[in-house]
């Protein structure tokens, strides 16, 4: 059988496993409350950077389709966006602030060494004032959520237009 038959030689989109957000319409009003509560302060753009970053690691299509349209939306660049994936190969791309922010994200989104390290800490400590780190953390929490929202009810990417979640 051909899994490409009228999808332009693409494989054909996946279904959703389910509509989380109308069965669940209390759980996804108290993430959005949480989400706007805890980006408040930081800078809109850092933020798709961390969001992007953590939907990577997560592996996150839905996500990385929403915020890397947010980002070129907002005026991001193409390349830095692009070059997200490879950071560490890419310092000069991002500004010291941006770095401890992606590396900071890395850390708390990949806990498989059971702590975030005391120095990826201190550096985001160093560019960040302790109100700033509380909402950084938060952020980067709340999108890890969403990420698993998202990933285990494969909710599918492509379909997403930049504003429409705010």
């Amino acid at each position: 059988m051909d899994t490409t038959e009228n999808t332009g030689g693409y494989a054909p989109e996946h279904p959703a496993r389910m509509a989380w957000t109308e069965h669940a319409p209390d759980v996804y009003k108290a993430m959005v409350r949480l989400d706007a509560a805890a980006r408040k302060g930081l800078d809109p753009t850092l933020l798709e950077l961390v969001k992007i970053r953590a939907s990577q690691l997560n592996h996150c299509a839905f996500c990385l389709d929403m915020h890397t349209k947010d980002a070129l939306a907002a005026g991001e660049s193409l390349e830095r966006i692009v070059q997200l994936s490879a950071w560490q190969e890419s310092l000069h791309f991002y500004t010291q602030r941006e770095l401890a922010a992606i590396e900071l994200t890395e850390a708390v989104t990949v806990l498989t060494d059971g702590f975030v390290p005391d120095e990826v800490y201190e550096r985001a400590a160093k560019e960040f004032e302790e109100a700033e780190l509380a909402q950084l953390i938060a952020s980067i929490t709340v999108i890890n959520a969403w990420n698993r929202f998202a990933v285990s009810t494969r909710m599918v990417p492509g379909h997403y237009t930049p504003g429409q979640h705010k």
